[in-house]
């Protein structure tokens, strides 16, 4: 008989597909709730989920056979841990899986808001361009030779400074500890890295201690000059702080592809120019996507062959 699958959010249909030709698949769900389980869940042995999907005590709990908890992406910040680990649940995600992806798409959001590309568009799309003799947009600083800060330097972070390099930026970063393996200047504190950066890409992992940590404090501390951008997760951002900064143009710009109440975007952001907004899609690239796929069904062959887990969270 085949192992028992529950799927929490909808999947893609191609790992739809091959996660049905080994397991026997139940859902998706239409909320993360024990009263939302269907019909068999009870024999569940693992768990298919989502990190800013919630995965609490009392959704694990109505699971008694469940022994593998597998986030689709590489957050699980909606998981409660202290009970994945009291339950003996294992739990993975999806590592550096889309890391490439979402680098790339950080820094075309970066241009997007330093270029002003969004503007530019809306600028040839209302037909304010006579020419450039006689209008044209205002000049900006460009990226070449800036100093980029990037908060969280880790598979996603690594990746956005080396695709920086490449534009010529000088790179800075702020960690809970200095790296001895990359070649970036290491600032104490994210207050820190502000003043010293031109602009600043928020790549930190999701968690209780990094909520709001990009405050009111720090984006007057990036300046009229920079620009913030966030490929992590929304809460990192305090979103009333950033409307009033970007309204009152404490900070020259910013650009979003994540929010703290997704997917509500607060109508304060979508009113504002200077900033770009995109609905969640850094890591949609298809190369991606099917990384990710590959892991997780790799993940739950290891799993269910009694092998160690390919990508485990330490809980």
């Amino acid at each position: 008989m085949k192992p028992t699958i529950l799927m929490a959010p909808r999947l893609p249909q191609r790992l739809v597909e091959r996660l049905s030709e080994s397991y026997r698949l139940l859902g998706p769900m239409a909320r993360s709730a024990p009263d939302a389980l269907p019909d068999g869940a009870e024999e569940a042995q693992a768990l298919i989920t989502m990190g800013t999907q919630k995965t609490d005590a009392a959704l694990i709990d109505a699971l008694p056979k469940l022994r593998l908890i597998c986030c689709y992406g590489t957050g699980f910040e909606g998981v409660d841990r202290a009970r994945a680990k009291a339950r003996g649940i294992a739990l993975s995600n999806a590592a550096d899986a889309n890391a490439a992806s979402v680098a790339e798409f950080a820094m075309g959001l970066l241009l997007a808001s330093a270029r002003q590309i969004g503007a530019g568009e809306r600028f040839v799309r209302g037909g304010h361009w006579q020419g450039n003799a006689v209008q044209r947009m205002a000049f900006v600083p460009g990226l070449a030779g800036r100093k980029l800060g990037i908060y969280g330097l880790g598979a996603i972070g690594q990746r956005i400074a080396t695709r920086a390099a490449a534009f010529e930026m000088q790179i800075g970063y702020h960690n809970r500890n200095p790296r001895s393996d990359v070649p970036y200047l290491y600032h104490d504190s994210l207050l820190e890295l502000a003043r010293w950066s031109d602009a600043l890409i928020v790549a930190v992992r999701a968690s209780v201690e990094n909520r709001h940590a990009v405050n009111a404090e720090v984006m007057r501390a990036l300046g009229p000059q920079g620009y913030l951008v966030n490929i992590s997760r929304g809460i990192a951002i305090d979103e009333a702080a950033l409307c009033e900064a970007l309204e009152n143009k404490v900070i020259a710009g910013a650009a979003l592809d994540v929010y703290e109440h997704e997917p509500n975007v607060p109508d304060r952001l979508k009113a504002l120019e200077n900033v770009v907004l995109t609905p969640h899609i850094a890591a949609n690239a298809e190369t991606a996507q099917h990384a990710q796929q590959d892991l997780m069904i790799a993940n739950l062959k290891a799993f269910f062959a009694g092998k160690p887990l390919l990508s485990p969270v330490v809980l």
